[in-house]
């Protein structure tokens, strides 16, 4: 719990940095402007580096089913749960896009990684890429962006395929490193060097994107009905439901917590892009994040204490 404590505290720190940098835009530079650069340095350099560092050594095989199976089926409950709210309260299809995206994806890479990993250690890395990249990444590049054209609009003639997504640095550096797993082939040894020092850099780069991304001016109360239920399954259900189907697919000891944990995360950044494209409630969207990134805080430590 202490350990927990402390790097929940250290999260927090680097986030409030994040925001600080959104209050002051020290040189000029905005939030929106340098969010977008510090994520696709991550994105597009770090980010590969680090998930071939790890699935390249990674225990990949029947784990990895259980992994995926578990954050599939979980995102894919929050979508049916979060839906049924919608359905059952009448919202309108802006609002209904921008709860089921906020209920159902949570942010399992860029809160997950470093929490998990200075609360479990350097192998929890693992889990989260697995979870991210088997599961909840390509559910949300199909199901997710196919859920925001349904309740939203888009002014493009020839909306971009959900598929063309899969063509991403990350994704190759996946595909190479299990096939190098698989083989057997080792990485040589100032390779290996190089790209811990990469993956050492993501963690901090991604949580101050986060604070950057916040903004409590997004917060309004009349969003509330609707950020209430995103809380609710975000924080408390979705969890519950990863921990029975952890039981039932026979993931144990550190790795079940582990995989709960991640699932247990806020709301995703990435959905703000979604709601922005295809005309969704942004605001709403954005009030989820910051809500159910700031409650985290205090339901975090309860499931790690738990677990």
């Amino acid at each position: 719990m202490v350990a927990m404590n402390i790097t929940l505290i250290q999260m927090t720190v680097l986030m409030l940095c994040g925001a600080g940098w959104r209050l002051l835009t020290p040189n000029g530079l905005n939030a929106a402007q340098t969010r977008l650069v510090l994520t696709s340095v991550v994105y597009y350099f770090f980010l590969p580096a680090m998930v071939l560092d790890v699935l390249w050594q990674a225990d990949i095989g029947w784990q990895s089913l259980q992994f995926s199976a578990l954050g599939s089926i979980s995102v894919l409950a929050a979508i049916a749960i979060s839906w049924l709210i919608t359905r059952l309260f009448r919202f309108k299809n802006p609002q209904t896009g921008a709860v089921i995206l906020a209920a159902a994806f949570p942010n399992v890479t860029y809160l997950g990684l470093p929490v998990l990993e200075q609360a479990y250690g350097a192998w929890a890395r693992s889990v989260v890429i697995q979870i991210d990249l088997f599961a909840v990444a390509p559910l949300v590049y199909t199901l997710g962006i196919m859920l925001a054209g349904h309740y939203g609009e888009s002014d493009a003639a020839k909306p971009k395929s959900a598929w063309a997504f899969f063509n991403a640095p990350p994704f190759w550096a996946a595909f190479l490193a299990v096939i190098l797993n698989l083989n057997h082939i080792s990485p040589p040894f100032w390779l290996g060097g190089l790209l811990q020092k990469c993956s050492a850099a993501v963690a901090p780069l991604m949580i101050f994107s986060l604070g950057l991304a916040l903004s409590w001016r997004d917060v309004h109360i009349r969003n509330l009905p609707f950020v209430l239920p995103v809380a609710l399954i975000k924080l408390l259900l979705m969890p519950l439901l990863a921990l029975g189907l952890a039981a039932y697919l026979n993931l144990e000891g550190q790795f079940k917590a582990a995989a709960v944990m991640d699932i247990a995360m806020p709301s995703m950044v990435l959905g703000i892009v979604l709601c922005d494209r295809y005309k969704l409630d942004s605001g709403l969207y954005a009030m989820s994040v910051t809500v159910t990134t700031g409650l985290s805080l205090f339901s975090l430590p309860l499931w790690y204490q738990f677990l």
